[in-house]
């Protein structure tokens, strides 16, 4: 059960984290108004809370597990929301950057 949770909250994280990140980005690149940041610090804030609710004993070992799950976050939102195709490098890096992720959620650690 712990382990979905965790993975829940990765995926909830990822969404509000690149959701932020990504009203910067309209801000910024895509001449989207100014009030575009205030739905995207909020989004940001929600994605560091989520994160601390994960179980662990240390801070950066959730965050590099993390790093894999909001990079597959990242290529499904540039498919759904920016409408391009992942190609087989984005595809290929992500299953990457998934096995990382597994070995250091799922690796035997010492006492």
């Amino acid at each position: 059960m712990l382990l979905i949770r965790t993975y829940i909250l990765y995926a909830l994280a990822a969404v509000f984290e690149i959701a932020g990140c990504f009203a910067v980005w309209g801000w910024l690149r895509l001449e989207k108004p100014v009030w575009w940041l205030a739905p995207g610090v909020i989004s940001l804030v929600l994605f560091a809370w989520l994160l601390a609710l994960v179980e662990s004993e240390a801070a950066g070992r959730t965050y590099a597990a993390y790093g894999g799950i909001y990079i597959l976050a990242s290529i499904l939102w540039l498919l759904a929301v920016e409408g391009r195709m992942p190609d087989r490098w984005d595809l290929a890096g992500t299953a990457l950057c998934l096995i990382g992720s597994a070995v250091i959620i799922f690796g035997p650690r010492s006492a």
